[in-house]
């Protein structure tokens, strides 16, 4: 009872009841392989006080943050925790279909906003059941605006933020664009990989160039794989 109301008094009732979901234990078992030993991994909230407002995320499916800073309440693997230590967040799901997409993103991009902007902010699916060459993906993932950064859809599927400066840096180059843009790509049975090497460069603060050719497996980059560009307005 004691630990039931101080999760309560932290997360309010709003939240109540989901804090049990486990749901998402097979990938953070995977991802918690390779963090290093100052990185640790949970499901939570996170909160932040703005102006005596007290903030709260929805519930985070994948919380990674670094340990050396105290977390408000921890048991087991569920985590409430302040934004600062906050290294990368997850949403993951079973199976994203038909018009699913937005709304997923919308949420992320909530959390993501809460937070703040330069952390790993990724949607996980294992499988997806929709058109990739459709207008309403396009539009879905306008609408993440940079805060959502990585996504996973399926085995095949990945998709990746990229701001305006990296245009020129890519190979080929991105020539349709002038803004800050996502990226495409149909890599097959190496999307769940990507998605997880670029989680691992953007939460550990290690350079991790020595080990590139693990991290990223694709010979000629990526980029060869590329589907179609999606620039931001």
């Amino acid at each position: 009872d004691t630990i039931k109301n101080r999760v309560r008094n932290l997360i309010g009732s709003s939240h109540w009841g989901e804090e049990g979901r486990y749901k998402e234990a097979i990938l953070r078992n995977v991802i918690k392989r390779f963090l290093p030993s100052n990185l640790s991994i949970g499901t939570g909230f996170v909160i932040k006080k703005n102006n005596g407002n007290t903030q709260i995320s929805n519930q985070i499916d994948i919380i990674i943050y670094n340990n050396t800073v105290p977390v408000l309440f921890s048991e087991g693997d569920f985590v409430i925790t302040t934004y600062k230590n906050v290294k990368g967040i997850v949403e993951v799901k079973t199976k994203i279909k038909n018009n699913q997409l937005q709304e997923i993103i919308q949420k992320a991009e909530t959390n993501g906003k809460l937070i703040r902007k330069n952390i790993f902010n990724g949607i996980f699916s294992y499988e997806y059941e929709d058109n990739i060459n459709s207008e309403n993906m396009d539009q879905a993932i306008k609408r993440a605006k940079g805060y959502v950064n990585h996504i996973s859809l399926g085995p095949d599927v990945f998709i990746r933020f990229w701001k305006k400066e990296d245009r020129n840096r890519l190979r080929p180059p991105v020539k349709n664009c002038q803004n800050d843009f996502y990226n495409i790509y149909t890599i097959r049975d190496l999307s769940f990989s990507y998605f997880i090497s670029n989680l691992l460069k953007l939460t550990c603060s290690s350079n991790l160039y020595d080990r590139w050719w693990f991290l990223y497996p694709i010979r000629e980059t990526k980029e060869m794989h590329r589907l179609r560009t999606i620039c931001l307005e």
